[in-house]
């Protein structure tokens, strides 16, 4: 008698463990009848079921994270791009998602293939500094606006979408680095030539400037030389002019010292010549 009870306890309990199950705050569950789905969805809590007749399958109700390889786009100019790109999401409507998807790697299988149908259309439009920089918020409302439809007919809600890295693909990197630097090369050079031709020219001007400065400057010399010669010639003859004798006699001794300043000097003269007149006026 006591092990019959003690077997229909442990039936009991295992009977009663099958039966209930619990639903998290963050899940939905779906009620399966057979196999089959009953129409009904299960709310968070406490919930029971009938064991062998039905079976319970949960969904994470709460916003998942669709993070997928970079994916390669070609650009207006025949260019390959590396795009990096991810998703935030979360389920809307569980029934009509089992319905369409019935599981999270079809959910995101569906929302990658619209992301990349949608990048690669707004892509084909651009050239790399467009979606780099210019069109590249433009991009994304054009690719969420997308999502959000796909989204919206699987029982889905699209969160954010977003552009992580944008990437020239290896091949192309390189090239392009190069004509980034032939064209900044080529800048550079203009700069210098355009900086030698100024430097040519303020040289020029410079050297155009010294030798205007320096001819008037001489012009303005010789002017003043000729005036102090001619004041000094006046202030001379101001003062000789006072007594002739004297001024003759002044000259004849200045010629006689330039005359005879060496030793080794020698004149053949005539004594009677005006040049000695004052030696014969002295002798007198």
């Amino acid at each position: 008698m006591k092990n019959l009870l003690l077997i229909l306890v442990v039936a009991a309990v295992a009977l009663l463990s099958t039966s209930v199950y619990t639903v998290n705050q963050w899940e939905r569950a779906l009620k399966f009848q057979f196999g089959e789905f009953s129409g009904e969805e299960i709310q968070p809590g406490l919930n029971f079921k009938l064991p062998v007749v039905n079976t319970i399958e949960k969904y994470d109700i709460r916003i998942q994270t669709m993070d997928r390889e970079p994916e390669r786009f070609i650009t207006v100019n025949k260019e390959e791009l590396l795009v990096d790109s991810f998703v935030k999401w979360k389920i809307s409507d569980l029934q009509k998602y089992f319905k369409t998807v019935k599981n999270r790697a079809r959910a995101e299988n569906r929302l990658a293939q619209k992301i990349n149908n949608s990048l690669k259309e707004q892509i084909a439009k651009r050239t790399i500094g467009d979606v780099v920089a210019g069109d590249r918020i433009q991009i994304m409302d054009i690719v969420q606006k997308a999502v959000d439809e796909e989204a919206v007919s699987i029982g889905a809600e699209v969160i954010d979408v977003r552009l992580k890295r944008v990437d020239l693909a290896d091949e192309i990197q390189e090239n392009v680095f190069n004509r980034m630097r032939s064209e900044r090369q080529r800048i550079a050079n203009e700069y210098r030539a355009t900086g030698n031709e100024k430097a040519i020219e303020i040289k020029a001007n410079a050297d155009r400037q010294k030798i205007e400065l320096v001819a008037e400057a001489e012009k303005k010399a010789q002017i003043l030389r000729g005036e102090a010669d001619a004041l000094a010639t006046k202030i001379f003859a101001d003062a000789f002019g006072q007594d002739t004798e004297f001024y003759d006699f002044y000259r004849s001794l200045n010629a006689y010292k330039t005359t005879f300043g060496s030793a080794q000097d020698l004149m053949i003269l005539d004594p009677e010549s005006d040049f000695f007149k004052h030696f014969n006026s002295a002798a007198n």
